[in-house]
């Protein structure tokens, strides 16, 4: 698999993860410390479910331990801070991808039973190829990401 864009992705989605003053969401969202945690589920979680599929399993994903606040809040507990946070997501980042670059087009393309939810509304409950699963978190997962950090952004007096 190629994960140029994953990897791309994930740059720009670490480079907004440490701009300092992230505030809360004004919606009553995840904060920054949520979404880095949710992350590093998701992507533990894909990356366990590519490890199956090599290992000759057929496995599944299901987003919703990704979502849980205990959960989040048990991964936030086990990093001093922030920038540990950062770190471990980029860790986990390059883990996933170094899995995904080296699976072959027969891995890539098994069928993976997915439970994906958002905002508590079903986003699909089907089987799809284990490379969509992957490609899905370059192409739109972290990016949604990335902009909901940027939008924690705490405006600071006096600049622009």
């Amino acid at each position: 698999m190629d994960t140029s864009v994953l990897r791309s992705a994930y740059d720009r989605f670490l480079d907004a993860a440490a701009i300092p003053d992230l505030g809360e969401a004004d919606d009553g969202g995840w904060n920054a410390d949520q979404i880095l945690a949710h992350l590093l589920s998701v992507d533990a979680s894909i990356a366990a479910v590519a490890l199956g599929v090599v290992a000759g399993s057929r496995p599944t994903f299901d987003n919703r331990i990704c979502l849980d606040s205990w959960n989040l809040d048990r991964i936030i507990a086990e990093h001093p801070g922030r920038a540990d946070l950062i770190d471990h997501v980029r860790s986990q980042a390059n883990v996933l991808c170094d899995i995904a670059d080296q699976l072959n087009e027969e891995a890539a393309s098994v069928l993976v039973p997915s439970l994906l939810l958002s905002n508590d509304a079903l986003v699909l409950d089907q089987p799809i190829p284990l490379a969509s699963l992957i490609d899905g978190l370059g192409e739109d997962h972290v990016p949604v990401h990335t902009e909901q950090l940027l939008g924690l952004r705490v405006a600071v007096p006096g600049h622009a």
